[in-house]
């Protein structure tokens, strides 16, 4: 599984000019399932994303993390962080999950993040969103976790 993880100060996702997730500070994740992840990689994944400090302590170093700072997380399916650009100009969506495949560890994964950290806001599914954000710093990490027979 793949996640693009931002600090913001401010996120939301619109679908249809109404507003679905928004957070105040916190992460906006683009999360993206690759075929072949399973609920593992999703909590794999998911443990990495609530411990990774990247909000600064009291000496401005990145020591924090969304839950040691009571942040948010908004969390968005966005099935083309998987595409396959090595080769040509228009990118290959193989390397993603199936769309129901996708569905079922993108609602896996909300599942077990609002069990871990309140409050968390999510895009929709298969939807055409927009969505905003104000990057703060700006600060951005891209992190994986592929499955065991990958690795």
């Amino acid at each position: 599984m793949i996640a693009l993880l931002q600090r913001v100060s401010q996120a939301k996702v619109e679908v249809d000019g109404e507003t679905v997730g928004a957070i105040g500070r916190g992460l906006l994740v683009l999360l993206c399932a690759e075929r072949n992840d399973s609920e593992a990689e999703a909590d794999a994944l998911l443990s990495k994303l609530i411990g990774y400090r990247v909000f600064s302590d009291d000496d401005g170093k990145m020591n924090r993390s969304v839950a040691d700072v009571g942040g948010a997380l908004l969390l968005v399916p966005q099935f083309t962080l998987a595409a396959d650009t090595r080769s040509g100009t228009r990118p290959s969506f193989t390397p993603a999950a199936a769309p129901e495949d996708g569905q079922r560890l993108f609602s896996y994964f909300v599942e077990r993040a609002r069990g871990r950290l309140a409050p968390v806001e999510t895009g929709r599914f298969g939807a055409h969103m927009q969505v905003s954000l104000t990057n703060d710093g700006p600060v951005t990490f891209w992190l994986q976790v592929k499955p065991a027979a990958a690795n």
